[in-house]
């Protein structure tokens, strides 16, 4: 099967309206109070009195809370569909969004917070394309804003030597399994959802934090401090993800 996409598009997948649909209910947990609860309380913290633009918005899980907090928040997606679920929570007057490659695309403007949650920068599936990303963030901050990413540790310490996939949830409701290639950091996530026999995958290009303060430091970006959650939790060598804050220096 070839990829008839031009040589410049981006290598993310574009989810499609059926995905799209779907993404808040197979999402639920993310959803819950306890997770979404810090996550915003942290962002609007960041933000102070300035602007936020989360990068791959989605539906608006966290992005909608946040304008709700009076954050002005705008937004760039890939995916049309997406968007589209979006637009049935919140118009565009109260929270724009750009459609476009989050590698790339620009909303008007300076923001005193740039943010990607969920995974969602290994969503772009080469290096290259990952260093452009936060080069995006930092073009959109104004001088002493911050970029935020939340992102998950590679499972790597969950595989037995010659094993290549780990499951990540295993549960009644829902089966979730990765594999990983560690030559080129390619994950990918396979879903199954028991209930009404949806299944699901997804591509990933897997990233270290040591990695990501790489690509801040390429961007003019300093790393100002790094988390194990949204709640303030210590990062340690036991965190399964971070929550990573780099700051673009005050002119």
């Amino acid at each position: 099967m070839t990829d008839d996409r031009p040589s410049n598009a981006p290598s993310s997948q574009v989810w499609g309206e059926e995905t799209a649909r779907r993404y808040d209910e197979t999402s639920a947990e993310m959803f819950a109070p306890e997770v979404l609860g810090p996550t915003v309380e942290l962002l609007a913290r960041l933000a102070g009195s300035g602007r936020a633009l989360e990068l791959a918005v989605g539906t608006g899980r966290v992005a909608v809370p946040l304008a709700e907090r009076g954050v002005p928040v705008a937004g760039i997606e890939l995916s049309e569909s997406m968007a589209a679920q979006l637009r049935t929570k919140v118009d565009a007057d109260r929270l724009p969004v750009v459609i476009g490659d989050m590698a790339t695309a620009r909303v008007p403007g300076d923001f005193s917070l740039v943010y990607l949650v969920f995974n969602t920068i290994s969503n772009l599936l080469t290096q290259d394309e990952q260093v452009e990303c936060f080069r995006n963030a930092a073009r959109h901050l104004a001088p002493g804003g911050r970029f935020v990413i939340e992102l998950g540790i590679p499972p790597l310490r969950r595989l037995p030597p010659g094993q290549l996939s780990a499951p990540f949830d295993v549960s009644e409701k829902h089966l979730g399994f990765d594999t990983v290639d560690p030559v080129t950091q390619r994950l990918t996530s396979f879903h199954y959802w028991p209930e009404d026999g949806h299944h699901g995958r997804s591509e990933h290009r897997y990233l270290w934090p040591s990695e990501c303060d790489l690509m801040a430091r390429m961007a003019g970006l300093e790393l100002e401090r790094r988390l194990a959650d949204w709640d303030g939790s210590p990062f340690t060598g036991e965190s399964t993800s971070h929550v990573s804050v780099w700051r673009k220096p005050a002119e």
